[in-house]
């Protein structure tokens, strides 16, 4: 009974969002999910209170934000049957490990309108506010841990890219892995890997873009996608432009490449940094960024450090 209400549920949803906006009245969904009118009604007060924004008007139930919507049924045939959406979990992150080791395949996502326990690089925590975009990319390629990095930077490359194109905007790469637009925090990105034998099992890529909420609230150095455009914009549309060409960039990965194109495109080169570790601190100025992805920063001294991970600041 409850994975038929459920079913129901999404029904109704899929016949709003086919829509485009548009009023679809009562009669007609009671007619196609053969339930009655009052049904209907139910079905979509607790829909309401999942967070959907579905308006009753005097003709029928219209979703207000159907270019939003985030739901499997939202994307073509590509995608549709990789897309897990949640209206909240604990964290994407470990819902995506949890569906990767229950054969989840490549290239899946999942989505979550609200993270209750979302995390950053380090263990931080990452404050996910609605009109975000809070999801986990699982990769399985068949590739040996020692080139597994050469993901996250395509993540963030293929991500800064997107976004330049979708919008008119100047995005930029930080080392190792976060976005920035006006010298601001965008995007964050956290990637984790299991390994069976001497071959990556599973590559999970967490990714949270500030683009309809406000992370001014939580972090004062960030900014979001309607803070500089001053308008909503739609999730949908940046997830399917970014999963297009990250599906592209990663078929065949020419690390050298991927990299060469990233340093094009990072604001850390020339730029004096402080990188925090588990255990030390480095300052300096960074220079470069090799085919593995680590980073090269010349101290006071004159002294190259070669830094492989870390927490990286601009100062």
């Amino acid at each position: 009974m409850v994975n038929e209400q459920i079913n129901i549920k999404e029904k109704i949803l899929e016949l709003l969002f086919l829509a485009e906006g548009e009023t679809v009245s009562g009669v007609k969904l009671s007619n196609a999910l053969n339930i009655s009118r009052v049904a209907v009604w139910k079905h979509i007060q607790s829909l309401k209170q999942s967070g959907f924004n579905i308006e009753s008007q005097s003709k029928g139930y219209v979703i207000s934000d159907h270019e939003d919507l985030l739901l499997p049924f939202c994307f073509g045939p590509e995608f549709k049957e990789k897309i897990f959406h949640f209206q909240e979990l604990d964290s994407t992150m470990d819902k995506a490990k949890s569906l990767a080791k229950e054969n989840a395949p490549h290239l899946s996502v999942v989505i979550a309108e609200n993270q209750t326990s979302g995390r950053g690089r380090l263990n931080r925590k990452w404050f996910s506010s609605k009109g975000g975009l809070w999801f986990t990319l699982i990769l399985k390629p068949d590739t040996p841990p020692v080139l597994s990095y050469i993901y996250n930077f395509a993540a963030s490359l293929s991500l800064s890219r997107s976004l330049n194109r979708l919008f008119n905007i100047d995005v930029r790469v930080k080392w190792p892995n976060d976005l920035l637009l006006n010298k601001k925090k965008l995007v964050g990105l956290l990637s984790e890997m299991e390994t069976r034998g001497d071959m990556v099992e599973f590559i999970n890529i967490g990714i949270g873009i500030n683009v309809n909420n406000n992370p001014q609230e939580y972090e004062s150095k960030a900014i979001s996608l309607k803070d500089v455009l001053q308008e909503r914009v739609s999730r949908r549309l940046i997830l399917e432009t970014f999963l297009g060409d990250f599906k592209n960039l990663i078929q065949n990965p020419d690390c050298s490449k991927i990299i060469g194109q990233w340093k094009q495109m990072t604001s850390t080169i020339g730029s004096q940094v402080r990188i925090e570790t588990l255990g030390d601190i480095f300052e300096g100025l960074a220079i470069d960024v090799d085919e593995t992805g680590a980073l090269f920063i010349k101290d006071e001294t004159g002294k190259t450090k070669k830094i492989i991970y870390g927490d990286c600041f601009h100062t």
